[in-house]
């Protein structure tokens, strides 16, 4: 559900480096698209997962939604489409999924027709927790840093800091402009693949020589050779006598172990 979102900030809202037009953002009820302009109008699309409902909220003040509920993402789309229309927003988006294995069009997709509202309001509390510290990590760096965003595509939250230095350049659509200067990340993802569970993760992008040899690591913590980044597990971190500060430590030990990508870091 969060691709069809996404997908319509991206293709309204005014392009950003990095892509970061693309992203959500958190807030007190769920996930955001900020306000999106569209013609002499603007409009907000909002993820509550304390009420659990979809809500599109107008700049003129009138404000529309539908419950969140089990029904299949083709259903969500077309449910989520009539009430844009209905508005006089004539969103248009490209149904097909990026950044998953063997995707299924959003407008087509009958298999995928979950929604768990406990679990989606457990997510909502892990990113209020989980983004008041990215953004203290946030507001101690001096130099271009990205906001607090959720990238719909790989579904984490993040927050990126940038040393001003151009890196080699990738191919890809996506890489080639959210890599296109040297970076490190910090971010919280619910995991998969071989990582079972959610997942706070730094890296940096290109890697430093030795990166990843550092043997300073928290309880919890590891570095995964084949992603090329550190991961410290939630559930580690949630145990802890303080979840904050154990975390801070782990931050701390990465960056300050590669301080040469990025020389402008006030702690």
């Amino acid at each position: 559900m969060a691709r069809h979102l996404g997908k319509i900030r991206l293709g309204l809202a005014p392009l950003q480096n990095h892509w970061w037009n693309a992203a959500l953002y958190v807030n007190a009820r769920g996930l955001t698209t900020s306000a999106i302009p569209y013609n002499d109008r603007t409009f907000e699309l909002q993820f509550n997962f304390v009420n659990h409902r979809l809500e599109l909220r107008i700049a003129d003040g009138s404000d529309r939604a539908f419950p969140l509920e089990p029904k299949s993402v083709a259903a969500f789309y077309h449910e989520l489409f009539a009430m844009l229309h209905a508005a006089s927003i004539d969103a248009q988006i490209n149904p097909k999924p990026q950044e998953v294995p063997n995707p299924i069009a959003l407008d087509k997709d009958e298999t995928h027709a979950s929604y768990d509202p406990e679990y989606a309001n457990r997510f909502c509390r892990i990113l209020h927790s989980t983004e008041k510290v990215f953004q203290e990590f946030r507001a101690r760096f001096i130099g271009k840093a990205s906001p607090v965003h959720f990238f719909w595509g790989s579904f984490d939250l993040a927050c990126t800091r940038f040393n001003g230095r151009r890196a080699p350049a990738r191919k890809g659509v996506i890489t080639s402009e959210a890599y296109s200067h040297e970076c490190s990340s910090l971010g919280w993802w619910p995991g998969g693949g071989d990582v079972k569970g959610p997942a706070f993760y730094a890296y940096m992008a290109p890697e430093p020589s030795g990166y990843g040899t550092k043997p300073s690591l928290p309880a919890g913590g590891s570095y995964l050779e084949a992603m090329h980044e550190f991961l410290l597990m939630y559930d580690d971190v949630r145990r802890a006598k303080s979840p904050s500060e154990h975390l801070w430590w782990s931050v701390r030990e990465r960056y300050q172990s590669s301080f040469l990508i990025l020389p402008v870091c006030l702690w």
